[in-house]
């Protein structure tokens, strides 16, 4: 975990969104069929139609939250999967923390 890149992929409304959505995907997409989105992730095509961008830009965007450790994929057939890495989040967490 790299404080900066991960500081540097949150400077985006767009990509802050994702990290939102991903937090509770039953809230914000329909799942794929035999798909358990809390467990696999979120199919990038329904990222993409969600933020209403290309899927070039999209993908970008799911690259840029991957090489930070924010997100995880996987693949299944010819679909790639993403969700929130929460141990990621927990590393922030302390990473903030200030005694005072």
């Amino acid at each position: 975990m790299e404080p900066i890149e991960i500081f540097k992929a949150l400077a985006n409304e767009s990509r802050l969104q994702i990290l939102h959505w991903l937090k509770e995907p039953d809230r914000h997409f329909t799942p794929h069929e035999g798909v358990d989105m809390n467990i696999t992730g979120v199919c990038v095509s329904q990222i993409t139609d969600k933020l209403k961008m290309t899927q070039s830009t999209a993908s970008q965007y799911l690259t840029i939250l991957l090489r930070a450790g924010l997100i995880k994929a996987s693949r299944i057939g010819k679909y790639t999967y993403y969700k929130r890495d929460e141990g990621t989040f927990e590393k922030i967490a302390d990473l903030l923390k200030v005694e005072i």
